[in-house]
């Protein structure tokens, strides 16, 4: 199995070395690909520093700010050319635990499932793990709204750490997503369309020091639009791009 870890990093000089030194000791890790997204900070010289430490981690350089999407886009495609099995997203804020990687990496193989979804609400420690009150409320209200626009049985359509099988990266059209942070969401439409299988498992919730890049108001207009789209058919051209990809899976 080769395992490839996707961090997209925008302005994390401060937070991104405790994260990679937070990676299980035993994980037998391919790559580590951080995704620069044209940060203003620290990030780029930190990461050729952290490179020399460990060849496992590869920088790539955005010029610009292009968006969670955007940097998203780019480590998975990245992933791919690696010929990864399994890829994992994991934030550089660190409020996605990667200790939970083991345990995230056994669900997905022994489920046999294409897309896993770490759920900050599956164990009800989301409020206990700092997570704001209007996130939590405004969190409920649209995720019972997507179990049913996508029929889909998830607790937590929004937390951003994903992991993905093999067919899921290959026939996900990746780059017709968005550049934003419902980019997450689009993948798990693209899936749904698709005829993966998806499934959670609950992660612990954590709300520190970290600085959120995310504009809420902002970003529920997307959400709303993602199931606007998938009600309309919108993703279900994934398909026909998928099959053509699948042709050329290795």
């Amino acid at each position: 199995m080769k395992l490839v870890v996707v961090i997209p990093a925008f302005n994390a000089g401060a937070t991104l070395e405790a994260v990679l030194l937070r990676m299980p000791a035993g994980l037998d890790v391919h790559r580590v690909v951080v995704v620069n997204d044209g940060s203003r900070d620290r990030t780029a010289s930190l990461l050729a520093e952290l490179k020399r430490r460990d060849p496992r981690i590869e920088p790539v350089e955005l010029p610009t700010n292009g968006g969670y999407g955007a940097a998203m886009k780019r480590g998975l495609a990245r992933a791919l050319s690696l010929q990864a099995d399994i890829v994992a997203c994991v934030h550089a804020d660190g409020q996605y635990a990667p200790e939970e990687l083991p345990r995230l990496i056994g669900s997905l193989m022994r489920r046999e499932l294409d897309l896993l979804q770490g759920s900050r609400h599956a164990s009800g420690t989301a409020l206990a793990g700092g997570m704001p009150l209007y996130k939590y409320a405004a969190g409920k209200i649209l995720c019972a709204l997507e179990r049913r626009v996508f029929d889909l049985d998830l607790s937590d359509f929004h937390s951003g750490y994903l992991l993905y099988g093999r067919r899921a990266l290959f026939e996900i059209p990746f780059e017709r997503l968005s550049v934003s942070f419902d980019f997450d969401l689009e993948v798990i439409a693209s899936a749904r369309n698709l005829g993966l299988a998806v499934g959670e498992e609950p992660i612990p919730t954590h709300y520190g020091a970290e600085v959120s890049h995310l504009r809420p108001l902002a970003y529920g207009t997307r959400v709303l639009w993602v199931m606007a789209r998938h009600l309309t058919g919108r993703y279900r051209e994934g398909v026909l791009r998928a099959s053509h990809r699948s042709r050329g899976r290795v």
